[in-house]
């Protein structure tokens, strides 16, 4: 089993929810990049999810679109990124890495070299927003023989068939979109999702993480009542492009993780 596999089984057997975190690589440099993500492992983040910046996003809110702006103008690509994950790998061989992008930036490298040098580097898996299954199956195999996982976006409104055909092809986790819309747009309202998510949770037989709209201590726990891992993405940017130091932005984002990682742990399983 992968590093994916291997948090949630650690996480069943603690009793524990998941907290997956994302921020985009470069923003607003490399190196800062990689401190953030461990502090974010330090304080509670189980996985986490590198942002690949591309300059036309299809789900991204104005935060993270920001983000990839800050990061493109730094020349932040996927060879920067592999660097990246390597670097955090010679202290954490451990945490599981995620990276979520859009089609272009890999096709630009090819899908079969992306997935051989992501391997290489440690990274985990990809998440890739506007790959639809339908069209997924050869690029699933590419990944597959990188033993990378391969992570679909399940949406409230996907029909079953399509849930079905992701149940197929997906490995390690699939991300639930709490909201229609982008990321960051509007908070999350599990009264509303409820009924979708529990569809999706009898549909598929791998853990199911939600995201998008999850901004606050309160979000993160009515998340984790309902599914396998809360995901964080626009709040923690907000903190990072708000900050006026990088010692201030350590701090504030130590002190959020750590907030959410108590809301979490306060539900038990």
């Amino acid at each position: 089993m992968g590093r994916i596999d291997n948090c949630f089984d650690r996480l069943k057997e603690s009793g524990r929810k998941g907290l997956i975190t994302y921020i985009t690589a470069g923003d607003p440099d490399i190196d800062s990049t990689l401190e953030y993500m461990n502090v974010l492992v330090e304080n509670g983040a189980d996985i986490i999810e590198i942002g690949v910046p591309f300059s036309d996003p299809i789900a991204d809110g104005p935060t993270i679109q920001r983000a990839s702006e800050r990061a493109l103008n730094n020349g932040v690509d996927l060879n920067s990124i592999f660097e990246l994950v390597g670097r955090f790998r010679r202290r954490n061989s451990e945490t599981p890495i995620v990276l979520m992008g859009y089609l272009n930036p890999f096709e630009q490298k090819g899908f079969e070299k992306a997935s051989i040098e992501a391997q290489k580097a440690g990274v985990d898996g990809f998440l890739v927003v506007d790959l639809p299954p339908e069209e997924a199956t050869q690029i699933n195999g590419y990944l597959s023989r990188a033993n990378l996982s391969q992570i679909f976006l399940i949406a409230p409104n996907s029909s079953l068939s399509r849930v079905d055909l992701i149940k197929k092809l997906a490995s390690g986790f699939v991300y639930f979109v709490s909201v229609k819309g982008v990321t960051g747009d509007k908070g999350i309202q599990m009264k509303e999702i409820s009924e979708n998510i529990e569809a999706a949770k009898g549909a598929v037989n791998i853990p199911i993480g939600i995201g998008f709209g999850i901004k606050k201590n309160e979000d993160a726990k009515a998340a984790a009542m309902s599914s396998d891992a809360v995901i964080v993405g626009s709040a923690l940017i907000e903190i990072i492009e708000k900050s006026n130091d990088k010692s201030s932005c350590l701090s504030s984002l130590a002190a959020f993780v750590l907030g959410l990682r108590k809301s979490i742990d306060s539900v038990v399983k």
